[in-house]
Protein backbone atom coordinates (compact mmCIF):
# COMPACT_ATOMS: atom_id res chain seq x y z
CA UNK A 1 0.00 0.00 0.00
CA UNK A 2 1.33 3.58 -1.14
CA UNK A 3 2.57 5.31 1.73
CA UNK A 4 0.25 8.77 2.26
CA UNK A 5 1.93 11.96 3.05
CA UNK A 6 0.76 15.45 3.42
CA UNK A 7 2.80 18.69 4.47
CA UNK A 8 2.92 20.31 7.93
CA UNK A 9 2.88 24.66 8.05
CA UNK A 10 6.78 24.81 7.40
CA UNK A 11 6.17 22.51 3.72
CA UNK A 12 8.05 19.51 5.64
CA UNK A 13 6.15 16.23 3.70
CA UNK A 14 4.59 13.69 7.08
CA UNK A 15 3.88 10.67 6.03
CA UNK A 16 1.98 7.71 7.19
CA UNK A 17 5.26 6.25 8.90
CA UNK A 18 5.96 9.11 10.62
CA UNK A 19 2.36 9.87 11.92
CA UNK A 20 2.76 5.98 13.12
CA UNK A 21 6.10 6.64 14.98
CA UNK A 22 4.84 9.40 16.90
CA UNK A 23 1.96 7.40 18.22
CA UNK A 24 4.28 4.55 19.17
CA UNK A 25 6.24 6.88 20.92
CA UNK A 26 3.61 8.27 22.87
CA UNK A 27 2.24 5.20 23.91
CA UNK A 28 5.69 3.87 25.10
CA UNK A 29 7.22 7.22 27.21
CA UNK A 30 3.76 6.71 28.77
CA UNK A 31 3.40 2.97 29.70
CA UNK A 32 7.26 3.30 30.56
CA UNK A 33 5.88 5.87 33.36
CA UNK A 34 3.07 3.36 34.54
CA UNK A 35 5.49 0.33 34.72
CA UNK A 36 8.04 2.82 36.38
CA UNK A 37 5.19 3.61 38.97
CA UNK A 38 3.81 0.29 39.90
CA UNK A 39 7.15 -0.91 40.16
CA UNK A 40 7.80 2.46 42.87
CA UNK A 41 4.35 3.37 44.22
CA UNK A 42 4.71 6.33 46.16
CA UNK A 43 5.76 6.29 49.57
CA UNK A 44 2.27 7.26 51.23
CA UNK A 45 -0.15 5.51 49.29
CA UNK A 46 -1.02 2.65 51.75
CA UNK A 47 -1.77 5.59 54.25
CA UNK A 48 -3.61 7.00 51.71
CA UNK A 49 -5.59 4.58 51.15
CA UNK A 50 -6.64 4.07 54.67
CA UNK A 51 -6.78 7.56 55.13
CA UNK A 52 -9.57 7.45 53.06
CA UNK A 53 -11.33 4.32 53.92
CA UNK A 54 -11.36 5.88 57.25
CA UNK A 55 -13.71 9.02 56.26
CA UNK A 56 -17.11 9.31 57.73
CA UNK A 57 -17.62 12.03 55.08
CA UNK A 58 -16.93 12.11 51.23
CA UNK A 59 -13.98 12.29 49.37
CA UNK A 60 -13.51 15.76 47.97
CA UNK A 61 -11.27 15.86 44.54
CA UNK A 62 -9.52 19.21 43.34
CA UNK A 63 -7.41 20.20 39.86
CA UNK A 64 -7.12 22.83 37.56
CA UNK A 65 -6.87 22.44 34.11
CA UNK A 66 -6.55 18.99 32.75
CA UNK A 67 -5.64 18.07 36.21
CA UNK A 68 -9.27 18.78 36.75
CA UNK A 69 -9.93 16.74 34.13
CA UNK A 70 -8.68 13.79 35.73
CA UNK A 71 -9.81 14.81 38.86
CA UNK A 72 -13.34 14.49 37.90
CA UNK A 73 -12.75 10.81 36.16
CA UNK A 74 -10.93 9.91 39.44
CA UNK A 75 -14.23 11.75 41.90
CA UNK A 76 -16.62 9.04 39.24
CA UNK A 77 -14.43 6.07 40.11
CA UNK A 78 -14.09 6.54 43.38
CA UNK A 79 -18.45 6.70 43.72
CA UNK A 80 -18.95 3.43 41.57
CA UNK A 81 -16.94 1.62 43.23
CA UNK A 82 -18.08 2.22 46.77
CA UNK A 83 -16.45 5.19 47.89
CA UNK A 84 -18.57 8.97 47.89
CA UNK A 85 -16.77 11.58 46.32
CA UNK A 86 -17.13 14.79 44.32
CA UNK A 87 -15.31 16.96 42.15
CA UNK A 88 -15.30 20.77 43.30
CA UNK A 89 -13.30 23.56 40.83
CA UNK A 90 -11.02 25.09 43.04
CA UNK A 91 -12.07 28.45 42.00
CA UNK A 92 -15.57 27.92 42.40
CA UNK A 93 -14.49 26.51 45.90
CA UNK A 94 -13.05 30.26 46.57
CA UNK A 95 -16.24 31.67 45.62
CA UNK A 96 -18.81 29.63 47.86
CA UNK A 97 -18.83 25.68 47.07
CA UNK A 98 -15.92 25.63 49.93
CA UNK A 99 -19.53 25.37 52.05
CA UNK A 100 -19.88 21.87 49.90
CA UNK A 101 -17.51 20.47 52.05
CA UNK A 102 -18.30 19.00 55.65
CA UNK A 103 -16.33 18.36 58.81
CA UNK A 104 -15.78 14.51 58.14
CA UNK A 105 -14.86 15.06 54.33
CA UNK A 106 -10.68 14.37 53.02
CA UNK A 107 -9.60 16.59 50.00
CA UNK A 108 -7.84 14.83 47.12
CA UNK A 109 -5.88 17.86 45.44
CA UNK A 110 -4.31 17.74 41.68
CA UNK A 111 -1.43 19.43 40.70
CA UNK A 112 1.71 18.34 38.75
CA UNK A 113 3.62 21.50 39.62
CA UNK A 114 2.19 21.26 43.18
CA UNK A 115 1.85 25.59 42.91
CA UNK A 116 -1.45 25.83 41.14
CA UNK A 117 -2.66 29.35 42.67
CA UNK A 118 -6.72 28.22 42.99
CA UNK A 119 -5.54 25.27 45.49
CA UNK A 120 -4.23 27.60 48.06
CA UNK A 121 -7.93 28.47 49.58
CA UNK A 122 -8.84 24.71 49.59
CA UNK A 123 -5.74 23.79 51.45
CA UNK A 124 -5.81 27.03 53.70
CA UNK A 125 -9.93 25.61 54.53
CA UNK A 126 -8.53 22.09 54.80
CA UNK A 127 -5.84 23.40 57.66
CA UNK A 128 -8.52 25.52 59.20
CA UNK A 129 -10.84 22.61 59.87
CA UNK A 130 -8.21 19.95 60.30
CA UNK A 131 -9.44 18.21 57.17
CA UNK A 132 -7.04 16.10 55.83
CA UNK A 133 -5.48 16.29 52.05
CA UNK A 134 -4.40 13.56 49.90
CA UNK A 135 -1.77 15.55 47.18
CA UNK A 136 -0.87 14.43 43.57
CA UNK A 137 2.01 15.58 42.23
CA UNK A 138 5.15 15.58 40.85
CA UNK A 139 7.47 17.61 42.74
CA UNK A 140 8.60 16.47 46.47
CA UNK A 141 9.37 19.66 47.99
CA UNK A 142 6.01 21.72 46.21
CA UNK A 143 3.88 23.96 48.78
CA UNK A 144 0.91 21.42 48.24
CA UNK A 145 3.23 18.37 49.18
CA UNK A 146 4.18 20.17 51.71
CA UNK A 147 0.77 21.14 52.85
CA UNK A 148 -0.38 17.15 52.46
CA UNK A 149 -1.59 14.58 55.17
CA UNK A 150 -0.86 11.75 52.90
CA UNK A 151 1.70 12.87 49.56
CA UNK A 152 1.73 11.15 46.60
CA UNK A 153 4.68 11.93 44.22
CA UNK A 154 4.18 10.67 40.79
CA UNK A 155 7.17 9.56 38.83
CA UNK A 156 9.79 11.64 37.33
CA UNK A 157 8.81 10.75 33.82
CA UNK A 158 9.16 13.07 30.49
CA UNK A 159 5.89 13.98 29.09
CA UNK A 160 5.06 12.49 25.73
CA UNK A 161 4.49 16.18 24.27
CA UNK A 162 7.65 16.54 22.25
CA UNK A 163 7.95 19.99 23.54
CA UNK A 164 7.48 18.78 27.08
CA UNK A 165 4.78 21.36 27.89
CA UNK A 166 1.48 19.56 27.31
CA UNK A 167 0.39 17.36 30.06
CA UNK A 168 0.42 13.48 28.71
CA UNK A 169 2.33 11.67 30.71
CA UNK A 170 1.84 13.28 34.22
CA UNK A 171 -2.18 13.15 33.43
CA UNK A 172 -2.19 9.38 32.50
CA UNK A 173 -0.12 8.40 35.30
CA UNK A 174 -2.44 10.38 37.69
CA UNK A 175 -5.43 8.74 36.46
CA UNK A 176 -3.42 5.55 36.43
CA UNK A 177 -2.72 6.54 40.38
CA UNK A 178 -6.67 7.30 41.04
CA UNK A 179 -7.62 3.75 39.33
CA UNK A 180 -5.03 2.25 41.80
CA UNK A 181 -6.60 4.04 44.70
CA UNK A 182 -9.88 3.07 43.82
CA UNK A 183 -9.64 -0.33 43.41
CA UNK A 184 -7.42 -0.87 46.55
CA UNK A 185 -10.27 0.69 48.28
CA UNK A 186 -12.84 -1.58 46.53
CA UNK A 187 -11.17 -4.56 47.89
CA UNK A 188 -10.01 -3.28 50.96
CA UNK A 189 -14.04 -2.31 51.64
CA UNK A 190 -15.03 -5.96 50.45
CA UNK A 191 -16.93 -4.33 47.46
CA UNK A 192 -19.23 -6.60 45.65
CA UNK A 193 -20.11 -6.95 42.23
CA UNK A 194 -23.74 -6.94 43.66
CA UNK A 195 -23.44 -3.61 45.30
CA UNK A 196 -21.87 -2.62 42.16
CA UNK A 197 -24.97 -3.52 40.56
CA UNK A 198 -26.88 -1.36 42.42
CA UNK A 199 -24.37 1.55 41.27
CA UNK A 200 -24.85 0.48 37.24
CA UNK A 201 -28.42 -0.34 36.83
CA UNK A 202 -28.18 0.73 33.50
CA UNK A 203 -26.99 -0.23 29.75
CA UNK A 204 -25.04 -3.26 29.05
CA UNK A 205 -23.01 -3.09 32.18
CA UNK A 206 -26.16 -3.26 34.41
CA UNK A 207 -27.69 -5.64 32.61
CA UNK A 208 -24.56 -8.19 33.09
CA UNK A 209 -24.74 -7.98 36.78
CA UNK A 210 -28.62 -8.46 37.02
CA UNK A 211 -29.66 -11.30 38.83
CA UNK A 212 -31.15 -14.64 36.59
CA UNK A 213 -34.31 -14.04 39.04
CA UNK A 214 -35.09 -10.23 37.44
CA UNK A 215 -35.33 -12.20 33.83
CA UNK A 216 -36.41 -15.93 34.42
CA UNK A 217 -40.38 -16.49 33.76
CA UNK A 218 -42.04 -17.76 36.67
CA UNK A 219 -45.63 -18.94 37.88
CA UNK A 220 -47.78 -20.03 35.02
CA UNK A 221 -45.50 -19.36 32.24
CA UNK A 222 -43.01 -22.22 34.01
CA UNK A 223 -43.41 -25.37 31.99
CA UNK A 224 -44.08 -27.99 34.80
CA UNK A 225 -44.97 -31.56 34.38
CA UNK A 226 -45.41 -34.96 37.22
CA UNK A 227 -43.23 -37.40 36.41
CA UNK A 228 -46.27 -39.76 35.64
CA UNK A 229 -47.75 -37.20 33.22
CA UNK A 230 -48.48 -39.13 29.68
CA UNK A 231 -45.74 -37.55 26.80
CA UNK A 232 -48.85 -36.27 25.01
CA UNK A 233 -49.55 -33.78 27.80
CA UNK A 234 -46.07 -33.01 28.31
CA UNK A 235 -45.76 -31.93 24.30
CA UNK A 236 -48.72 -29.70 24.97
CA UNK A 237 -47.23 -28.30 27.92
CA UNK A 238 -43.91 -27.77 26.07
CA UNK A 239 -44.98 -26.00 23.05
CA UNK A 240 -48.08 -24.37 24.81
CA UNK A 241 -44.99 -22.39 27.22
CA UNK A 242 -42.99 -21.92 24.00
CA UNK A 243 -39.31 -22.46 25.61
CA UNK A 244 -39.04 -26.40 24.09
CA UNK A 245 -38.49 -27.90 27.99
CA UNK A 246 -40.49 -29.12 30.45
CA UNK A 247 -39.29 -29.10 33.87
CA UNK A 248 -40.68 -32.56 35.58
CA UNK A 249 -41.43 -33.11 39.30
CA UNK A 250 -41.77 -35.48 41.77
CA UNK A 251 -44.91 -35.69 44.46
CA UNK A 252 -43.07 -33.62 46.23
CA UNK A 253 -42.98 -30.83 44.04
CA UNK A 254 -39.08 -31.42 43.50
CA UNK A 255 -37.23 -31.35 40.15
CA UNK A 256 -36.26 -35.42 39.00
CA UNK A 257 -35.53 -33.93 35.42
CA UNK A 258 -35.85 -32.29 32.73
CA UNK A 259 -37.36 -33.04 29.13
CA UNK A 260 -35.64 -30.79 25.98
CA UNK A 261 -36.67 -30.86 22.36
CA UNK A 262 -33.38 -33.53 22.00
CA UNK A 263 -34.71 -36.06 24.61
CA UNK A 264 -37.84 -35.91 22.57
CA UNK A 265 -35.49 -37.12 19.72
CA UNK A 266 -33.86 -39.49 21.19
CA UNK A 267 -37.41 -41.28 21.89
CA UNK A 268 -38.98 -40.77 18.79
CA UNK A 269 -39.47 -44.91 18.58
CA UNK A 270 -42.01 -45.30 21.34
CA UNK A 271 -42.51 -41.72 22.45
CA UNK A 272 -45.91 -41.77 22.76
CA UNK A 273 -46.14 -44.70 25.51
CA UNK A 274 -43.86 -43.07 27.63
CA UNK A 275 -44.04 -40.70 30.60
CA UNK A 276 -42.23 -37.17 31.23
CA UNK A 277 -39.97 -39.85 33.79
CA UNK A 278 -39.38 -42.07 31.43
CA UNK A 279 -38.15 -39.93 29.14
CA UNK A 280 -36.61 -36.84 30.76
CA UNK A 281 -32.71 -36.22 32.22
CA UNK A 282 -32.31 -37.30 35.43
CA UNK A 283 -29.45 -34.56 35.52
CA UNK A 284 -30.04 -31.72 34.06
CA UNK A 285 -27.98 -28.42 34.05
CA UNK A 286 -29.77 -26.16 36.95
CA UNK A 287 -29.11 -22.82 37.72
CA UNK A 288 -29.71 -20.48 40.59
CA UNK A 289 -31.98 -17.57 40.89
CA UNK A 290 -29.26 -15.44 42.20
CA UNK A 291 -26.73 -16.18 39.82
CA UNK A 292 -25.81 -13.08 37.91
CA UNK A 293 -27.04 -13.10 34.32
CA UNK A 294 -23.71 -13.50 32.81
CA UNK A 295 -22.61 -16.13 34.85
CA UNK A 296 -25.87 -17.42 33.27
CA UNK A 297 -24.76 -16.89 29.67
CA UNK A 298 -21.80 -18.31 30.13
CA UNK A 299 -23.24 -21.25 31.36
CA UNK A 300 -25.87 -21.02 28.49
CA UNK A 301 -22.79 -21.16 26.12
CA UNK A 302 -20.50 -23.66 27.73
CA UNK A 303 -22.85 -26.38 27.58
CA UNK A 304 -24.32 -25.46 23.91
CA UNK A 305 -27.44 -25.27 25.11
CA UNK A 306 -30.87 -22.45 25.28
CA UNK A 307 -32.51 -22.80 27.77
CA UNK A 308 -32.11 -23.19 31.96
CA UNK A 309 -34.74 -24.46 34.59
CA UNK A 310 -33.69 -22.12 37.94
CA UNK A 311 -34.35 -24.04 41.15
CA UNK A 312 -34.77 -22.79 44.43
CA UNK A 313 -33.01 -23.46 47.65
CA UNK A 314 -35.69 -26.84 48.16
CA UNK A 315 -34.88 -27.84 45.06
CA UNK A 316 -38.08 -27.02 43.11
CA UNK A 317 -38.25 -25.31 40.20
CA UNK A 318 -39.18 -21.41 40.22
CA UNK A 319 -38.66 -20.26 37.03
CA UNK A 320 -37.25 -20.87 33.29
CA UNK A 321 -34.62 -18.99 31.68
CA UNK A 322 -34.24 -19.02 27.92
CA UNK A 323 -31.25 -17.04 26.44
CA UNK A 324 -33.56 -15.06 24.11
CA UNK A 325 -34.12 -13.44 27.65
CA UNK A 326 -30.37 -12.86 28.14
CA UNK A 327 -30.32 -11.58 24.76
CA UNK A 328 -33.25 -9.25 24.88
CA UNK A 329 -32.02 -7.89 28.18
CA UNK A 330 -28.47 -6.71 26.36
CA UNK A 331 -25.84 -9.77 27.99
CA UNK A 332 -24.04 -11.10 25.82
Amino acid sequence: MAQLSSAAPDGTQVSDAQILDAARRVLTTESEALALMAAHLPDGFAGAVRAIHAVAGRVIVAGVGKSGHVGRKIAATLSSTGTPAHFIHPTEASHGDLGMIGSGDLCVMISNSGETAELGDLMAYCRRFGLPIVAISGRAGSTLMRAATHGLLLPAAAEACPMGLAPTTSTTATMALGDALAIALMELRGFTAERFGVFHPGGKLGAQLARVESLMATGNKLPRVTADTPMGETLIEMTSKGYGVAAVVGLDGRLVGVVTDGDLRRNMADLMNRTAGDVANPDPVTIAPDMLAAEAMAVLQARKISVLVVLGEDARPVGVLHIHDLLRAGVA
